[in-house]
């Protein structure tokens, strides 16, 4: 099937695309390139397209008529903006290009978030059927995206990736990773809460399970790591790799929580010290076998 598939990614100079694009190269697809900044990613013969500002309507179906599965990866993210652009970039555009999906006979992968299902933190495990709560303008546009998707008409999948890490990252694991690199103890031994997270190679894969998979048609997948993670495991790993000692102080999570909301960072408290388990339950059982 790969010698013969081709595969549009959009969004595909972000952080994800561009691990993304080069792994399914490898695998033997045949990858179009479609973003705002058009790069070649060494490798030869890529196809490439540029896309437009997808906070204006435009027609996705020339891009489509090329493919045959398209990977929506495009969106905004880690930005402060309006609800409005929100809306229009990650629902509307993706409204649209659900649309011509289903005119062209493409199967869509929309990549959306576990943010469409919960805030920071969530007080109980989660799974594909809890009841979405978004909590955010970002949360409710990817969910509202998720809703066209549905009733589209078009072939499609939906996967909701937790947190990605991995080369080229962004977010909570760029900062976290970079208050990791300072040679001084981190007072964050004692917190107890655990976090999904997802390598950005075993998305990878989880994308070519949808790619391959007919079962994986038509449903919404949590995307994550199978073993959650405690902040302090995070830190420790990562100072592993760098060949340093965890050096990590057991102060109460009560004092950490008491001083970030004294300076107004009580959603990195949220991130930090509370739970949030999505385990990627019904992803495994389809087959899903992550590094």
């Amino acid at each position: 099937m790969s010698d013969q598939t081709t595969v549009l990614v959009t969004g595909a100079d972000g952080f994800v695309g561009r691990h993304l694009v080069p792994y399914l190269a490898a695998q033997g697809y045949k990858v179009i390139v479609a973003s705002r900044t058009v790069s070649h990613f060494g490798i030869p013969d890529l196809a490439t397209a540029s896309l437009p500002d997808l906070s204006i309507p435009f027609d996705w179906t020339p891009l489509l008529k090329e493919c045959d599965v398209v990977v929506h990866l495009a969106g905004i993210a880690h930005t402060f903006a309006e609800d409005d652009l929100y809306d229009r970039v990650n629902h509307q555009a993706t409204a649209n290009l659900a649309a011509a999906a289903n005119r062209c006979g493409v199967h869509l992968i929309f990549v959306s978030s576990i943010a469409a299902q919960s805030g920071a933190f969530s007080p109980h495990e989660l799974s594909e059927s809890d009841v979405p709560q978004p909590i955010n303008a970002y949360g409710r546009s990817k969910l509202a995206a998720e809703e066209a998707v549905r009733s589209s008409g078009a072939r499609f999948t939906i996967l909701r990736p937790v947190v990605i890490y991995g080369d080229g990252e962004k977010g909570n694991f760029a900062t976290v990773h970079k208050i990791s690199r300072l040679p001084i103890p981190l007072p964050f031994g004692g917190l107890p809460a655990q976090r999904s997270v997802l390598s950005v190679q075993n998305f990878c894969s989880a994308v070519t399970l949808a790619l391959t998979n007919p079962r994986a048609l038509g449903e919404t997948f949590i995307v994550s790591d199978p073993t959650p993670l405690t902040l302090s495991e995070i830190i420790a790993r990562y100072r592993a790799s760098l060949g340093r000692p965890p050096w990590l102080i057991p102060v109460p999570g009560r004092w950490i929580e008491l001083s970030l909301r004294a300076v107004g960072q009580n959603t990195m408290w949220q991130r930090i010290g509370c739970p949030l388990v999505a385990r990627p339950t019904k992803l495994l059982a389809l087959g899903w076998k992550p590094a």
